[in-house]
């Protein structure tokens, strides 16, 4: 079985004071893509390259204290692709694609973070723009190798993938045209958003992320923003799930599934 887990760190040097080394130790992930890891390489180097026995391979954002993803890794990649060739969101680091690829298989492990627009227009606007971008991307992608691709999407697709959904239907991360890209990916290009697949109707328990103000967590006032898409060959081998609760390394949970394959 491979075990592969997402989660968006809120800060690596933050998340890493809250337990989440011991945590990793004790799950013991073939792989963890993570985002939002919040640093440069210099702040990296000799400190955050490998956790809990993983080597970590980064896609740094240029902005100090921003963005930046990275895949932690038990098995040695054939390739590290670093970011997805767009001139724009490149810099705000991304992307991050590690090969494992074989004489007999292609596959892929993506730890990707697409744009919050929560902040006002501008960004709303940044983030349709990286969404036009990864369509065809991901589209390319499929059509030459498997891949998983995790990340915060930061778009949670139908009304069970969020508490207050009425509230929320004029708000980034819940708007129509967003979801509609989320469709329009899973129904045209034919990703499949693993969890789902394994839990189709699932509400509460399916959220990944909670706001900091007014005790979203504790009263489960959240959202489903984290994914596994996943091609149909690879998805078709998950078997387990978890969205892990008991400790809290950030503001969202970590999104772990065990798939029947092995790199």
């Amino acid at each position: 079985m491979f075990k592969l887990t997402s989660l968006n760190l809120n800060g690596i040097r933050s998340a890493t004071t809250k337990g989440l080394e011991a945590w990793m130790t004790s799950v013991n992930p073939d792989c963890i893509c993570v985002q939002e890891v919040k640093a440069q390489a210099a702040d990296v180097e000799g400190r955050f390259e490998a956790l809990a026995g993983l080597n970590g391979h980064f896609h740094f954002a240029q902005k100090k204290g921003y963005s930046g993803v990275g895949v932690y890794t038990r098995h040695e990649p054939s390739d590290v692709i670093v970011g997805y060739n767009s001139p724009e969101f490149d810099l705000e680091g991304r992307y991050v694609e590690l090969r494992f690829d074989t004489l007999s298989a292609k596959r892929s492990i993506i730890s990707c973070y697409f744009p919050s627009g929560s902040s006002g227009d501008e960004r709303q606007q940044a983030k349709y723009r990286f969404l036009d971008e990864m369509y065809p991307h991901l589209q390319r992608l499929k059509a030459e190798r498997e891949f998983v691709l995790c990340g915060d999407i930061n778009i949670a697709h139908h009304e069970i993938d969020l508490k207050n959904f009425k509230g929320n239907r004029k708000n980034s991360g819940f708007l129509p045209e967003e979801r509609a890209w989320m469709t329009k990916l899973l129904d045209e290009v034919g990703m499949v958003d693993v969890y789902r697949s394994l839990h189709p109707t699932t509400t509460d328990e399916a959220y990944t992320w909670w706001s900091n103000r007014g005790q979203a967590y504790a009263k489960n006032v959240g959202w489903r923003l984290d994914y596994h898409l996943a091609t149909p060959s690879l998805a078709s081998g998950a078997k387990t799930v978890e969205i892990y609760k008991t400790e809290k390394f950030s503001d969202h949970a970590p999104l772990t599934i065990e798939y029947d394959f092995k790199l």
